[in-house]
């Protein structure tokens, strides 16, 4: 065999294990890029107008709420994130951990939180009733969930696309009905 030969084997032995080496590298990227980008919190139901008369009331303002759902097998720690309306109205959780596959509600008015049930001690309405978008965020400003409902669910989606965010017109899979002023969309009958 010659020296040319071997060289030539070698040679190509060395492009293989590169272009494995390679193809092995870039197989995880190829496939994280694959699975769609769910947002492991999400905003699952909004009930913007409190039902019976809004006289301002603990009882009246703890009726309007917005429900986020943790859709993973994990616990996620929501310390710092940030729950606002399109008016900058905010609630930033505190010390919070959502449970896996669990469900909070963020109610307007006082009350003393839980696992279940968190208050961001309001003496006023937070939640427009014709029109409005709850919007959440990480405690380092990223989006990861807006719902939308009234004029802003048919106005505004193209600058909320540029600006990172999701359009949210399935009512059902939000919550939201209009004709129910925003309960949970559960029939109740």
């Amino acid at each position: 065999m010659s020296v040319s030969a071997v060289s030539a084997r070698r040679l190509a032995a060395a492009a293989l294990a590169a272009a494995a080496v390679t193809g092995a590298a870039a197989l995880p990227a190829s496939a994280a890029d694959a699975r769609p980008n769910r947002p492991v919190v999400k905003i699952s139901a909004v009930q913007y107008d409190a039902p019976g008369r809004n006289d301002r009331s603990a009882r009246s303002l703890n009726q309007e709420w917005v429900e986020l759902t943790n859709t993973t097998r994990r616990s996620v720690n929501l310390n710092g994130w940030k729950l606002s309306d399109r008016d900058g109205d905010t609630y930033t959780f505190r010390n919070f951990r959502l449970a896996p596959r669990a469900t909070v509600r963020v109610h307007t008015g006082v009350g003393r939180d839980t696992r279940k049930d968190v208050f961001q001690d309001r003496r006023r309405e937070v939640w427009d009733n014709r029109s409005d978008t709850a919007t959440l965020r990480t405690d380092r400003g990223r989006f990861v969930d807006s719902a939308s409902w009234g004029r802003d669910r048919h106005q505004g989606r193209d600058d909320d696309r540029r600006n990172g965010h999701r359009d949210n017109n399935n009512d059902r899979r939000h919550g939201h009905d209009d004709r129910r002023h925003g309960h949970d969309g559960r029939d109740r009958h």
